[in-house]
Formats: structure tokens, sequence, C-alpha cells
């Protein structure tokens, strides 16, 4: 062999090698991204997991005035919402104005949507039967009629069954001076109130009712409930 074809063979090894290098290279860089890729999905597949759809419940309680109602139970760790409402009559989407004629057959209410790994069914009745009076038909108050009443809708039997309990050993017991009057009936409906009675005493502080009725009111839950309530 030449030095000319000794010269030709040398550069096609070096060539051949270099190739070679490069392909390795490229061959490791590739699979440095496509670990570097799973490990990304692996973490994004852990947060998604760590951040699970919180499953929650409702309960529906009528304790009077919804704006009352709305106020305390906003206030509970746990209760997710706290919306205020008409249930119990047979008019469909009723307006606040008929349901305060009288003629609906709903009560003012609210629908609580809570976690029940923070604050249990057993929990909020604790809380209804303390912050309103019980024993008074169509009344809480000042304010009078039907839509003012005491009720309890429960949406399975649990709740039906614990509600029913609780009211026989409050009775039994002599909690109050009077029989409980309390209906306990089935939730067939809920009607969302007009926007404006959302959060009303949050936004409406310095209103008459509110200073006057639903603020010592207030002051009083959140003395006896502290231990269960957010923190702010």
């Amino acid at each position: 062999m030449n030095f000319q074809a000794i010269t030709v063979f040398l550069i096609y090894q070096t060539f051949k090698n270099m190739r070679a290098l490069f392909l390795s290279f490229l061959l490791g860089f590739s699979c440095l991204t496509v670990c570097s890729q799973d490990s990304l999905q692996t973490k994004k597949g852990s947060k998604t997991s760590d951040n699970k759809t919180m499953k929650t419940e409702i309960a529906t309680f009528g304790t009077g005035c919804f704006w009352c109602t709305e106020a305390i139970f906003q206030e509970l760790e746990g209760v997710k919402t706290a919306t205020s409402g008409y249930s119990g009559g047979y008019v469909k989407n009723p307006t606040y104005e008929e349901v305060c004629k009288k003629t609906t057959g709903h009560a003012e209410c609210i629908q609580v949507e809570y976690d029940p790994t923070i604050i249990s069914y057993d929990e909020l009745l604790e809380v209804f039967w303390k912050v309103h009076d019980p024993t008074t038909l169509d009344q809480q108050g000042a304010d009078v009629g039907p839509q003012y009443r005491s009720v309890i809708f429960y949406s399975n039997d649990m709740q039906k069954q614990k509600a029913e309990k609780y009211k026989a050993a409050l009775d039994t017991s002599g909690a109050f001076n009077a029989p409980i009057v309390t209906a306990i009936e089935p939730l067939k409906n809920f009607y969302k109130a007009e926007d404006y009675h959302q959060t009303f005493y949050a936004n409406n502080p310095n209103y008459g009712y509110c200073r006057m009725v639903i603020k010592p009111k207030l002051d009083k839950f959140e003395k006896v409930f502290k231990s269960k309530l957010k923190k702010h």
C-alpha cells in the first residue's frame, strides 16, 4: 500500500470513528431528553394526584331569615359555600316577593356545601340547633310567617336519621322550655335566591337589620363555636 493509499485509509478510519462518536453522543443526548421528559411527566402526575378534587356534600337548613343563617354557616371551617335560597314549596323558581306573600310553601333556607373530612353533618346539626329557636312555629323573633319556619331538608337517609335522633334527644332532655317544632323534610327542590341576597351580611354590615339582629347573633355564635371557625 503506497503512501497516498495509507493517507486515504487513515482519513477514512478517522471519519468512521468520529461518525460513530457523533452517533453515540446523539443517542445519549436523545436518551437524556426522553428520560428528562419522563421525569417531568412523573412529577406532573404526582402533582395531579396530590391535588385530588375535594369531595363535598350538601346540607340544607332553615332557621328563619336566610341572611342570618348564611352569615353563621359560612364562618365554619370545612364549609365551602353557603347559598341562600328557597325550598319546601310548590312554586317553581319563586321570587323573594312571592315567598314573602306566604303563598308559595317555600321556606327561606341555605344550602351548605361542606367537606365531611373537616366538618361532619353532626357538627352542622349542633350549630343548627344552637343558633335559632326551634320551638316557635313559623317565627324567629320579629320575623313571622311560614317562610321563617325551622326546618331541616335531608338529602339522604343518614341525614334524616341523624336529624330525627338529635331532635328526639333534645326534646327528651328538656334542653328547651317548649317542644321542638322543627320540621324534618326530604329535599325536593332548592332555588337559589336573587344575587343581592347572597353574602348579604358581609356586603351590608351597616344595614339596620344586620346591625340589630345578625351582628349580635353572629357574635354569640363565634364565642360558642370559636374552635370551629375558619382561620382568617
